[in-house]
This record gives structure tokens, C-alpha cells and sequence, in this order.
């Protein structure tokens, strides 16, 4: 048994489809296949119930799989404290995050200053992974705005801004200076899949104020909400961004509640944290505490 085809098996079994799996390894589907078969042939029994050109991990797989997670963690983080007290490289950090405008910015600036830091950027905009990733030791850090509550996972907030009202020129709610929420009980909303932590957010902000969003259209990003609120389709709650997408929005802001998003920068307890992951950890903080004081000014 290689610590390669433990890897393989990892993969193909998160994924369920070997297809997939190769591409994402980067290797020629048949030679994952035989590598997957020498791994049952090693281990005695089939690891997944095959049927025409569909896997399924099996009840042997499932077990195996409880087992060779942690295990590859565990050696993954030894090879980072190796890596980290022989001074044998710069480090290596994986970060998920959503699409934020700040997001690319930031991420130069850190890697201007640490060239030979490698970063791995994964996009995820579904709260529930974000936290398994982070449980699994599949990442360093994960940037959401919703608050974790786990004891296993630490944060920090490094950024909030303010939501608001989107609407379009010539709507009836256009001349208005600001807005109570409560008062778009009626409203049709543009809104983002419903997976999408920021949706949580703004169905959050819609409860609290009493009543539950009228959705007249998912949509999957806020360029996107932000056409279909031009065009006339419905009013959204935006970001200050919205304006740099679609200049003729009018944005409204919201006296009640208090609507506006946190950014956090979490992390587990558990996992080991090498010298890289603990500067950009601080890079990260200063970069934001100087961002949000240039926006006071």
C-alpha cells in the first residue's frame, strides 16, 4: 500500500466518479482506475459498488475512508512541521473564499511582500464546507460571513461594511433618502442561490425584520443581481460594490435593522499552523485595519 493510491482513493471517494477525480489529479483515467484496483487487491475487498459507468463507495470504502483521512492529515501536518524547522521553503497556505472585491487586492499585496509563499485558493460559497474542509485539515484558513460556532474553529473579524437597498432608477422607492426593511415585505427580491452564504445573511436580515423575502429570481453572483435589479426585475440588498457594477443603481441605507456583513478570517484549533499561515494570518489583519482606517478618512 503507497501513500499515493491512499491519496488517489481519498479523491475518487469525495467525488464519486473517476472522471472527475482524474482531472482533478491530473493523470490519465485509466491508470487512476488500476491504481485504485491494486489498492482493493492489496486490502482484500472491494472499496466501491461498480455499475456500468457509476462508483459508489461501499460500506468497506466508507470504513477505509474514516481511516485514511485522518491519517493523511496527520501526515501532512508533519511534513509542515518538518518543512517549518528545517527552513526548507517559504510555506504553503490554502485559503477558501467567496468572490469579494477586496479578496484579489489583498492577495497581491501578501504576495509582493512573501514571493516565495505558495498560495492555493479554493472558492466555496457554501458555509457547511467551508467548516468540513476546515474540520478535515483540507485548509489553512477559509474567509466567510456568517459566524462559526464550533469549538474546534477559531476566528477573527478583519472587515465589515454596510448593505443596502438596491433599487433602480425611476422606481418608486428611488427619491428616498433611507428605508426601514420591514417596509419591503411585498418587494420582489433578486437573490442568490440559496446555498450561498450571503443569501443566509440577507434572509437573516429579512427575518429580523419580520417578514421572509419574496424571491422573484436566484441568481448565482452579485454582478448578476445587480443587472437584474437595473433591469427592473426586483430591489436586492447590495454592497457599496453594486454601485461600481451598475452606476445608475440607487442604493438606499437601511435605518432598521442594522444590516451590514462581517468578513472572517477562521481557522481550527486542531490543525497545525506553519510560520506561513501565521503571517498572512497577521498580514491579513494589519492589511484590513489599515484599509478600513483609509475609508474613515
Amino acid at each position: 500500500m503507497e501513500l499515493l493510491q491512499l491519496k488517489y482513493f481519498q479523491t475518487v471517494a469525495r467525488l464519486e466518479h473517476m472522471t472527475k477525480a482524474a482531472e482533478e489529479l491530473h493523470i490519465a483515467q485509466p491508470a487512476l482506475s488500476k491504481t485504485i484496483a491494486r489498492l482493493e487487491q492489496d486490502i482484500g475487498v472491494p472499496l466501491f459498488d461498480r455499475h456500468k459507468q457509476k462508483i459508489r463507495l461501499n460500506s468497506y470504502g466508507r470504513l477505509f475512508l474514516q481511516q485514511v483521512e485522518p491519517a493523511l492529515t496527520m501526515l501532512e501536518e508533519g511534513r509542515r512541521q518538518v518543512v517549518d524547522q528545517a527552513g526548507l521553503e517559504q510555506g504553503r497556505i490554502v485559503l477558501a473564499t467567496t468572490n469579494h472585491k477586496c479578496d484579489a487586492e489583498f492577495i497581491s499585496s501578501f504576495l509582493s511582500a512573501h514571493p516565495k509563499v505558495n498560495l492555493r485558493l479554493t472558492q466555496t460559497t457554501s458555509h457547511e464546507e467551508k467548516i468540513e474542509l476546515l474540520l478535515d485539515g483540507e485548509l489553512d484558513f477559509c474567509i466567510t460571513s456568517l459566524p462559526i460556532e464550533h469549538e474546534e474553529i477559531e476566528s477573527i473579524e478583519f472587515l465589515r461594511e454596510e448593505i443596502f437597498l438596491a433599487v433602480p432608477s425611476g422606481h418608486p422607492l428611488s427619491n428616498r433618502t433611507r428605508i426601514c426593511l420591514s417596509e419591503l415585505a411585498g418587494e420582489p427580491f433578486i437573490g442568490l442561490d440559496r446555498k450561498h452564504s450571503y443569501r443566509v445573511l440577507t434572509d437573516q436580515l429579512c427575518k429580523s425584520a419580520g417578514f421572509e423575502p419574496k424571491i422573484s429570481c436566484e441568481v448565482d453572483d452579485t454582478t448578476v443581481m445587480s443587472a437584474f435589479v437595473k433591469a427592473g426585475m426586483g430591489v436586492a440588498l447590495l454592497t457599496e460594490a453594486a454601485k461600481l457594477k451598475e452606476p445608475s443603481l440607487v442604493l438606499l441605507p437601511i435605518e432598521q435593522p442594522v444590516c451590514q456583513r462581517a468578513f472572517l478570517l477562521a481557522w481550527s484549533r486542531h490543525h497545525y499552523l506553519s510560520k506561513a499561515a501565521h503571517t498572512f494570518r497577521d498580514f491579513l489583519i494589519r492589511y484590513y485595519a489599515d484599509f478600513t482606517t483609509e475609508l474613515a478618512q
